[in-house]
């Protein structure tokens, strides 16, 4: 009977702290009605990307859709709306002016490409035979020497290409959701690890080294595969060719002011590539005429954007939500990640609308070069909160009332719940904030980290910071840096759903009588 008693005890001393965790559910009824009713989460889109985009760091576009992006937050009524500028300087910026790739002979047919971004130019339009470095030796580089001059030169391996058996597009299933839910938390990254060189990197180098001295005209590449094929095009920044042996710290990227020269780099569609390489292995000569037309901007500070809505009796503590504004420049960077600031913009349209001010000052953060290492939102942590010197931490006064930070950047997919970064005292929170959700499908928390995007940069010094669960739907097959990322791959239930409960969670975090509660 005793044993009885105590257990009954212990189970009344859990239970309060569970029934603790408050719900306003008046308030999250009025964030649905805006949110689904009102929508303007498509229209924000799509000023992002079909008019802004696509936002490299510190090209025109990305200044444009900071300064659209600005303007609209104001215009909500959010406060201390500006531009948020690095401690350190970004690089140059780039744009493309004109391109095209056209294969004159042994046929006609227009070549499906996109340039590397901070890729050179090339001066008016150029034809030229195309030579395929056939190279899986050292002593193979002999045969092209004295070869390469003016030509374009194909550099990579062809790219397999695969029947697509597998759909394109999914969403979690109850038993993908149920493996995330039992798992415990996983690493987190903590920066790039050097490994020892190898022989095929040590060959690639020379490779890039040839072409350069021969006096290569362009290089072009096949779209890995990584993504699927059907003509879609995956191009990043250009190559800047360093022997493997050179340490990372003192590599120059494409983009650095002072970057040495290198060639023109243009990624084409792997079946156009293929077929170029087959018909050149053929002994059938391929010439091609490219038009290449860029611009660089002069070396400066990448910035975010900031705003916020102040808070009433704990409007020191903050509560922030974000997304990275920055994208890639093949599409126009629409899942990658216009979606994840449409979203969060509309979030704080939303909460605005409410016409309640919260508790707590609600921040949000559109970042900049997040597809260069997370730089905008790890340079925001390090100036406001603190920076992690490996296993020890440094906080700036006022990280105290940091309370927590949620982002999004997994496409367009529609949330199913919350990483939870490794923290279980989240759960118990998350856990009553998902109930509103459940029936629109988010009720999955899992321990697990997700890495690669801007929450890191808080969670890494142990400031909770969090990234949704989202359904994949085309992100890491299609979307996801290549030319398919455009305006129509976006989902607007998904967004309108993802708006609603990034909206609510922030409202939820913000009035709370406790921040939020920081992992161990």
């Amino acid at each position: 009977m005793r044993i009885l008693l105590n257990a009954l005890l212990i189970l009344l001393l859990v239970l309060p702290s569970v029934a603790q965790e408050k719900v306003d559910t008046a308030m999250v009824s009025r964030i649905k009605k805006e949110g689904f009713e009102n929508s303007q989460v498509m229209n924000i889109l799509g000023m992002l990307t079909d008019v802004h985009g696509p936002r490299l760091t510190n090209s025109p576009g990305y200044k444009s859709a900071a300064n659209y992006a600005k303007a609209e937050l104001e215009k909500w009524g959010l406060q201390n709306a500006h531009f948020d500028y690095w401690d350190e300087d970004f690089g140059r910026g780039w744009y493309l002016k004109k391109f095209s790739l056209h294969a004159t002979a042994p046929v006609y047919f227009p070549v499906i490409a996109f340039p590397k971004a901070w890729t050179p130019g090339i001066k008016g339009n150029v034809q030229a035979e195309a030579v395929y470095l056939d190279i899986q030796k050292e002593e193979d580089l002999e045969k092209y020497k004295g070869k390469l001059k003016g030509k374009i030169v194909l550099f990579s391996l062809p790219t397999p290409v695969k029947p697509g058996f597998e759909p394109d597009a999914r969403r979690w299933e109850e038993k993908d959701l149920l493996d995330m839910a039992n798992s415990g938390p996983t690493e987190a990254f903590r920066g790039r690890r050097f490994f020892a060189p190898t022989e095929p990197q040590r060959l690639a180098f020379k490779k890039w080294d040839m072409c350069m001295k021969e006096g290569a005209l362009a290089i072009l590449e096949a779209s890995p595969s990584s993504r699927l094929e059907d003509g879609t095009v995956m191009a990043s920044a250009a190559t800047v060719p360093y022997p493997p042996e050179a340490p990372f710290e003192g590599r120059l990227q494409s983009r650095s002011a002072n970057a040495p020269k290198i060639l023109p780099q243009v990624v084409v569609s792997a079946e156009h590539y293929n077929r170029m390489v087959r018909q050149i292995q053929q002994g059938i000569p391929v010439k091609l005429e490219i038009a290449l037309e860029t611009e660089f901007t002069p070396n400066e500070k990448g910035f975010n954007v900031i705003a916020e809505i102040p808070g009433t009796d704990l409007k020191d503590e903050v509560v922030m939500i974000g997304a990275h504004l920055d994208s890639w420049h093949s599409g126009t960077g629409t899942t990658d990640n216009a979606s994840g600031s449409a979203v969060m913009m509309e979030a704080m349209r939303i909460i605005k609308s409410l016409g309640i001010s919260p508790r707590r000052t609600i921040r949000i953060g559109l970042w900049g070069g997040e597809e260069q290492g997370l730089i905008g939102s790890r340079n925001y942590v390090k100036r406001v909160y603190g920076v992690r010197d490996g296993e020890n931490i440094a906080y700036k006064p006022g990280a105290e009332k940091f309370s927590v930070y949620f982002n999004m950047d997994n496409g367009t997919g529609k949330y199913r719940g919350v990483y939870m970064q490794g923290n279980e005292k989240a759960r118990v929170v998350f856990r009553e904030w998902l109930k509103p959700f459940e029936k629109l499908g988010a009720s999955t928390l899992t321990l697990r980290n997700t890495g690669g995007t801007d929450h890191l940069a808080f969670d890494g010094i142990n400031l909770p910071g969090f990234q949704f669960i989202q359904d994949p739907i085309e992100y890491f097959s299609r979307t996801h840096h290549t030319s398919m990322d455009l305006y129509d791959k976006a989902i607007e239930e998904d967004l309108k759903h993802n708006a609603v409960m990034t909206a609510a969670f922030a409202w939820l975090a913000a009035n709370r009588d406790e921040l939020f509660p920081r992992k161990d």
